[in-house]
């Protein structure tokens, strides 16, 4: 004959690899995840939360929309923003999204 017989594994072979070893590559992956994506995002947050808390008034800011300006006015939620001689803007603290060093903006 040309095709080989099949025989019917033990009873016992199909439970060997179960137990913990079957849940060891799903708990690393979790460890991983938790290492290249959560401790990240979460020290990105804290270092936020710390320049959002620090900022004064004088200090030169970059917004989310790539406008740059000196704080002149500070409130609660608030802040407002002199992008050029003359012109203000106010917008949430929340839009601003890195603080610049003194001396960084020539023009104002």
């Amino acid at each position: 004959m040309l095709i080989s017989n099949a025989f019917a594994q033990p009873a016992g072979a199909a439970a060997e690899g179960g137990g913990i070893m079957g849940f060891l590559p799903l708990i690393l992956m979790f460890v991983v995840l938790y290492f290249v994506m959560i401790r990240p995002q979460m020290k990105r947050q804290k270092e936020v939360k710390n320049m959002l808390e620090t900022l004064g008034v004088g200090d030169e800011v970059v917004t989310v929309g790539g406008l740059m300006g000196k704080v002149t006015q500070l409130k609660d939620q608030y802040l407002t923003v002199e992008l050029v001689p003359g012109t203000e803007v106010k917008m949430q603290k929340s839009a601003v999204t890195a603080v610049l060093p003194k001396g960084t903006i020539k023009a104002i």
